[in-house]
């Protein structure tokens, strides 16, 4: 599955983080210190774990994150990283077949003729469409053969049956998550499912599934206008950086992927010394840490290849690009920022806070309340993900009979406010608090802190990056949202993506 949404997760975990610490702070009390309930173990392996005690329920909240998503994709691979994430819930030597040995004699025969199959369709115009008939026939039978021998969804199965609560797994352009909560009681099976998922999987059905994330890009990404514009936005946006390319990859890449392409990319990125584990929930910190070392422990290591990422160069000029589809029109704007831990992106916290949090934000009261323009319009910092350098944007719908344009002159407007206005006093306490308080019932749940606190550890390389957040966001004064919008929030930093409604005939 793949992560989307108008917000960062980075951007969400911090303000749940951030509220979370505040509503444990009695008025009297010193504050709050999260690093006093977090333990933090690296196995010999590379391997680190964080554990939290917290005895509210009868259960336990797991997630494990890999720091790999579509930015490590090498060219011409794009999609590995979500295929591959598909691929993972396949099972393994163990889990998902009925006799392994048997099984993988025809998986042999079914990646040879797959392999084939592929390299004469590469072949283009050239290609003899004779001999496509018949490996395409052969690459059928022996699938059909290898099903003989697969138990399907085994390890949904296995969870299912245990009592397992949100099961899921979700490919970002920075990392790829695992996650599952169970009863307390239930923390030895997964830690024999996830290790074993680690040590020995079995890219098993690996062809077909390849079809289903072709149809998959089809449905959700060819046929919908709104997601179509979001890919040519970052392809647009971004020259350089690896986050130009759509985390489902591109169409000409998906079918070619191989299993030797897969194997290659999970070696080198799911290692335990490229991995965090999350667990918050009813355990027994030492015991849990016991059960991990017997399962993760003998998971083997590997030094990490390091890779260049090319940075994306300074931008000079507006770069503006349209998208004509049957649909009603849209706006996407995006301007070159920092990522963290850069003090400005903390202030672009702030600033999307100011223009589009709540009801009385500046363009919801401005352009949907006031001047009905927009039927929606909305700010998100820290597009499309957090490793790199990153995007503050802006988007909206406009309201018949307006036009992309107005709506688009009215956004620049409220962003000049920005750099001609010092913000008041009043109206930046009201968003700190806002900040502060929004998200607490997020993090009340077990899965909320486990995400966040593995979410952290594996993007800055340390969890306590989201307890410093209150400190630094009530830093933010209205010279520095001056500042900001003033360096990055000009034309040509920026890039435009409009959705043009298609003329009927």
């Amino acid at each position: 599955m793949i992560r989307t949404g108008k917000r960062t997760a980075r951007h969400i975990a911090l303000l749940a983080a951030a509220a979370f610490l505040v509503a444990l702070t009695p008025a009297a009390a010193p504050a709050y210190n999260l690093e006093d309930r977090v333990q933090r173990v690296t196995l010999e392996n590379g391997l680190k774990v964080l554990l939290v005690e917290r005895h509210t329920s009868p259960t336990v909240s797991l997630y494990i994150r890999h720091l790999v998503g579509a930015a490590d994709e090498a060219e011409g691979q794009t999609g590995a990283a979500h295929l591959l994430e598909h691929m993972l819930f396949k099972g393994t030597r163990t889990i998902g077949s009925k006799n392994f040995k048997e099984e993988e004699r025809v998986l042999k025969r079914v990646r040879e003729t797959g392999a084939a199959l592929d390299r004469e369709r590469m072949k283009g115009a050239r290609a003899d469409e004779a001999e496509i008939k018949r490996l395409e026939q052969q690459l059928k039978e022996l699938q059909s053969e290898a099903r003989e021998w697969v138990v399907e969804n085994e390890i949904d199965r296995l969870y299912t049956e245990n009592g397992s609560v949100d099961l899921n797994a979700s490919t970002g352009q920075d990392v790829t998550t695992y996650k599952v909560s169970l009863p307390s009681n239930r923390i030895e099976l997964w830690a024999r499912i996830e290790a074993d998922r680690m040590m020995n999987p079995v890219l098993r059905e690996f062809y077909t599934e390849r079809d289903v994330v072709m149809e998959e890009r089809r449905q959700t990404y060819e046929s919908v206008p709104a997601r179509k514009l979001s890919e040519l936005f970052l392809a647009s946006a971004f020259t350089a950086s690896p986050y130009r390319r759509p985390i489902i990859g591109w169409p000409s890449d998906i079918a070619y992927l191989s299993p030797d392409t897969l194997e290659s990319f999970f070696k080198q990125y799911h290692s335990p010394g490229n991995t965090v584990i999350a667990i918050v929930g009813d355990i027994h910190a030492g015991k849990t840490l016991q059960l991990v070392k017997k399962y993760f422990g003998p998971v083997p290591s590997h030094k990490l290849a390091g890779h260049h990422v090319t940075e994306e160069p300074v931008q000079n000029g507006e770069k503006r690009t349209e998208l004509v589809a049957e649909a009603n029109p849209y706006l996407a704007i995006g301007w070159h920022k920092p990522t963290l831990p850069s003090f400005e992106d903390y202030v672009f916290d702030v600033i999307e806070a100011l223009l589009s949090k709540g009801r009385t934000s500046r363009l919801h009261r401005s352009i949907v309340q006031g001047r009905q323009i927009a039927e929606d319009v909305s700010a998100a910092n820290g597009m499309p993900a957090a490793r790199y350098p990153n995007l503050f944007m802006v988007t909206g719908t406009p309201r018949h009979p307006h036009t992309a344009e107005e709506l688009e002159q009215a956004i620049y407007e409220e962003i000049d406010r920005l750099k001609k206005e010092p913000v008041k006093k009043q109206e930046l306490e009201k968003i700190i608090n806002q900040l502060r308080a929004e998200f607490i019932r997020d993090l009340s749940s077990n899965s909320g802190l486990a995400s966040r606190l593995s979410y952290y550890e594996i993007i800055t390389g340390d969890y306590r990056y989201m307890t410093r957040y209150v400190e630094m966001i009530e830093k933010v004064t209205p010279k520095d949202i001056m500042a900001a919008a003033k360096k990055y929030l000009i034309e040509e930093n920026r890039t435009v993506a409009v959705l043009v409604k298609k003329e009927k005939p």
